[in-house]
């Protein structure tokens, strides 16, 4: 695969045809992925959970050593955990806006993606990646999100509005599913 993007969209491979996305990304792409992270992986339950849960521990532990009444245990939980969960809500945006601002100065972005990896050119830069990079994905109504193998904590998205014909998007899972497993 040309690491520059190559000027063909479809060029062949052992398996079958590359498929194009050209697409600009949005900070709406990247909550759509950590959301569905969130859900579907198990890290990004942990992640999810994690303030709720130590929320919840701090309260039972400050009440049980502080000799609070269960009524003061009660109301410190209702607000807690809620408190907690709209953090980590709130994270999550951050997180993506973050990330979309990493990604925003290289514009449009054209992904040619095959069977040995995928190759994303934008306005100001461009990347390839091999499959064994990523060691999972998972799909939402509109994007394909990878992500990283053990030892890397990466997302990457490749939204589906990107596709060149609407036929790419089912070639595009196919290649997927060849290299990557499915959450």
């Amino acid at each position: 695969m040309d690491t520059r993007g190559g000027a063909s969209s479809h060029q062949n491979t052992d398996f079958g045809t590359a498929v194009e996305f050209v697409y600009r990304p949005t900070a709406a792409d990247f909550e759509e992925a950590l959301r569905a992270r969130a859900r579907r992986s198990p890290a990004g339950r942990a992640q999810a959970l994690m303030a709720p849960l130590m929320a919840a521990t701090s309260v039972v532990v400050f009440s049980a050593f502080s000799g609070a009444p269960l009524p003061v245990w009660i109301v410190s939980l209702v607000i807690a955990v809620p408190v907690a969960f709209w953090g980590t809500v709130r994270g999550l945006r951050t997180m993506a806006r973050r990330m979309f601002s990493m990604v925003e100065p290289y514009g449009q972005c054209r992904t040619v993606a095959d069977d040995r990896g995928a190759v994303s050119t934008g306005e100001r830069a461009s990347f390839s990646m091999d499959w064994t990079v990523f060691r999972e994905y998972l799909e939402t109504p509109g994007l394909f999100v990878l992500l990283g193998g053990e030892r890397a904590a990466g997302v990457a998205l490749l939204p589906k509005r990107g596709a060149q014909d609407p036929a790419d998007v089912e070639r595009l899972r196919v290649i997927l599913d060849r290299n990557l497993k499915r959450l």
